[in-house]
């Protein structure tokens, strides 16, 4: 189960660490603007199945991490 809030800031703590814009992620994984990536980030909206998965795989955590399942970001 997805911890909505949970995962919002940690997509945004991500995104920030790396210093990337909202439509350079968008981009990055296969979305079509930063529209999206603000809903996810302010839990007005969550991602698809594989909009996740591309979000873990690109910032190289592991996906309970990102969802809120796990406080570690290790891929095991």
């Amino acid at each position: 189960m997805l911890n909505r809030e949970l995962f919002s800031y940690r997509l945004k703590q991500l995104r920030t660490e790396k210093k990337l814009s909202m439509q350079a992620l968008a981009q990055a994984v296969g979305l079509k603007n930063k529209g999206s990536i603000g809903q996810f980030e302010t839990s007005l909206n969550i991602p698809s199945a594989d909009t996740l998965v591309a979000l873990a795989d690109y910032f190289d955590v592991s996906l309970d991490y990102l969802v809120g399942r796990s406080d570690n970001p290790d891929r095991k």
